[in-house]
Order: structure tokens, then sequence, then C-alpha cells
């Protein structure tokens, strides 16, 4: 994506110098020995606690979640007595490992130019060494979805782990979406409005146009190219369409960006049209599309609920009450933070703010688990503790919805990962800091 340039070069350095003297923690080799959490409360989260629980991890994976049992012989004992056992949680929409420093044009690497990209992929630009990383899965944040910006379609998400050498090391799921920028709908329709009304209509319908059009191109390349396999001529490559094999094929979902209520009316009919699965991002009308969204299986991701009401006759509490109604008329959906990589540790809070307005405590905890990953298509793998699924756990010292609690120890796929952090780093430098006299 962006790359550094000449006149930015020293921005950067300074960048590159300040992770160089801040080193993040080293990634744990592959688990070599069963692990076995023993004498915490266990959340499974797809059932009811479990006082006094074991949960054992054999090669990456859980072997057994129950009250307490014998252990393997050889295994890891980690005593949780006095502790809650969670799952890590999964953040469906960030730029976590593909930015630094906001204000600095070089570190941030999550746009591409242009309206058009497709093929850009949020996988090839993750930063094993951010030292955001840290920060986010210190507060229980372990597993995120990291979505490219820009443009109108933005480029192809990557589903990763915060802890790793590498981005191959890190990635769970790439493609894990493609995502689409949907357009405004409204229309300014005073008398004193530029562009006229008619000039607004039709911008409107040549984007709407313009989109379908970009899908009927990518449609006949695929054509083409399943043709050339019979001996028809070869298809030139094209990276743009080729990137959305997958989308067209039902197997990589298309995440629109929308939270107006005509937008997502307007996708939706978009997504019966182009017959691709659909999910929608932001969604801060979607009760008002309920029965749209329930009747075709559509889900919502959404973003930033620690906000103030959009319009100015919502209750102040408009945003913060958005999953409570998703939940009352059954709309599947998952919470995220909105994005910003340096507030993702805030994860926790945004559910605790959605329990405070009407969500049920378990639900709450399911919209930053279970949720989120059942969305993105691992809920096989991820957001619960169940056997066969990841070892990818939380010891925490209360309730995570809880500001007061902490994470004491967390494993990915049975690794311990490393909890220090830049923050601990500068508490440990000056909390005992002679005063000067």
């Amino acid at each position: 994506m962006r790359a550094a340039t000449l006149a930015g070069a020293g921005a950067l350095g300074l960048i590159l110098v300040s992770q160089a003297a801040a080193i993040t923690p080293i990634p744990p080799k592959p688990q070599a020995r069963p692990l076995a959490i023993v004498g915490g409360t266990v959340f499974p989260v797809t059932g009811p606690p479990i006082e006094n629980g074991t949960v054992v991890i054999e090669n990456g994976r859980i072997s057994a979640v129950t009250g307490r049992m014998s252990v393997p012989a050889d295994a890891e004992v980690v005593d949780a007595k006095g502790l809650s056992v969670y799952p890590g949680f999964v953040s469906a929409h960030t730029v976590l490992g593909m930015t630094e420093v906001g204000s600095v044009r070089q570190s941030n690497d999550y746009e591409e130019v242009g309206a058009l990209n497709p093929n850009a992929r949020a996988m090839v630009v993750l930063n094993p060494d951010s030292e955001l990383l840290p920060v986010a899965r210190a507060n229980g944040v372990l597993t995120a979805l990291a979505v490219p910006r820009g443009g109108r379609l933005s480029g192809l998400s990557a589903l990763f782990h915060l802890d790793g050498w590498t981005f191959e090391e890190m990635t769970i799921l790439s493609p894990a979406a493609l995502h689409l920028q949907w357009p405004a709908m409204g229309v300014n329709r005073a008398p004193e409005a530029k562009p006229p009304v008619e000039e607004q209509l039709a911008g409107r319908a040549r984007t709407l146009a313009e989109l379908d059009q970009l899908f009927a191109d990518a449609r006949a390349y695929w054509t083409a190219r399943d043709a050339a396999t019979g001996g028809a001529p070869r298809v030139e490559f094209d990276p743009r369409w080729d990137a959305m094999g997958p989308v067209l094929a039902g197997k990589t979902p298309v995440v629109v960006h929308a939270s107006d209520l005509r937008q997502i009316r307007a996708a939706l009919d978009w997504a019966d049209r182009q017959r691709v699965r659909l999910i929608i991002a932001g969604g801060y009308d979607a009760p008002e599309a309920a029965a749209e969204l329930k009747a075709r299986e559509v889900p919502v991701i959404t973003q930033g609920l620690l906000a103030q009401p959009l319009r100015d006759w919502e209750p102040y509490d408009h945003a913060y009450t958005l999953p409570a109604r998703l939940l009352a008329q059954e709309v599947t959906f998952c919470i995220s933070t909105g994005g910003e990589a340096a507030n993702e540790r805030n994860l926790p809070y945004h559910a605790a703010m959605a329990w405070s307005y009407g969500l049920p405590h378990d639900e709450a905890m399911k919209a930053i688990t279970l949720y989120p990953a059942q969305i993105l298509g691992v809920g096989d793998r991820l957001g619960s503790l169940e056997v066969g699924k990841e070892g990818t756990v939380c010891l925490w010292d209360g309730d995570p919805l809880d500001i007061r609690s902490h994470v004491t120890r967390a494993f990915i796929e049975g690794r311990e990962i490393d909890l220090e952090t830049r923050h601990t780093r500068f508490y440990a430098k000056y909390k005992d800091r002679e005063v000067a006299r």
C-alpha cells in the first residue's frame, strides 16, 4: 500500500528508532506439552460457568473443559484459583497491524490510492512488531480482523492473531471479506443546495451503476478465464478481477460499510441482484431494517458504541442501545470498536456500555467472542471454550466488562503470551523514580 517518500523519511526514521528502543515481546514457541488451567471459574460462553473448572490444551487445541479432573502427567499446570477463564476477544473491525502513528502518513498502510482496489490485501502489510498489538492483547483482544479503508472497493481483510514472527504466522484467514464503502443515499433538497438536486440524484445513480458494472466486468473476466481452461483463448491476467473470484463464487462475503437506513436497504437489494454473501458494518439504523436483515440472514458488525447520536431528535443513548435493539429483533450481530487501532484495547468497554443499556451480560460477552467468530466464518475454531477449538484463552482477575479488571495471563493456541507493553515499561521506569529536591 502506501510507501514511505523521501520527504517523510525523517519522520519514518524517528518511528523506527523509537520501535528499536522499545522492543516488542518475543513470540513464544509452539506449545510443546499439555497445558492445564485449573481451579478458576471457567466461562465457556456457550454454556454456564464452571466453578473450580479445568481447561486442558494440547497441541494448540482444547482437549477438555470440565470440573476439576486429573490432568495429564506431563502437563504444565496453571493455577487459576480466584480467576475467571474466558476465550480471547475477537475484534471484527480494526486497522491494527496496518498503522502505528496516525499523524505520520508513512506509518499508515491501510489505504490504497484510487477508488477500486479489490486486490489490496491487508494480510501482506501486517506488522508483527507494532507496539499497538501488545497493548490490545494485554486487555484480552487476541484475534482481530484487519480491514483496509479508502475508495469504493477498499480491498480484502485478514483475520489474524495478535502474535507471531511474520504476517504468515499471524494470519488465520485471508481473504476474510471484501470491503465496500456504500455511497451516501441522502439528497440535500434545500433551495440553496449545491450541487442541485438533479445533479445529486444523477451522481448517485451513476455511482450505483458503476458498482453494478464493476461486478459485471469481474464476472465476465471469470467466465472468460474458466472458458480458457476448455481451449478458449487465454485471458490476460487482471489482479483486480482475479481477487474477486472467491466473492463471486460465494466463498468470501462482502462487508458493506453502511449506517443510514437508505444505505442498508440499498445494499440489501444490491446483494440480492449480485448474489453475494453480505455483512453490514456500522449498521446504526439496522434495527429499522431488522425484518429484511433477518429474512436474508445478514449479520451486523456494530461500530463505535461509545458515541453521540447522529441526529438531533434521537435519545442520548441511541448508540448505546443498538446491540440490545438488534437482539430484541433477532438480528445476528457482534460488537466492534469502529477500527481505531490505538484504542482497540477498549473493545470490552464497548460491550460493557451495551450491557449497561439493555444487553444481557452473557450476550455482551458473546458479542466480542463467539458472535464475531461465527460472523467471520471461524466459529468452529474460535470464540468459546469448547473441545476441539483453539486454546486461545485469557485469565482475568475480575469481570472483563469491568474496567477495574486485568488480564493476568493469556494464551494463543496454548502458547503463553508476554503481557508486557509500552505502558507497563513506562510504569516500571517511573514508579520508583526519585523526585529531585
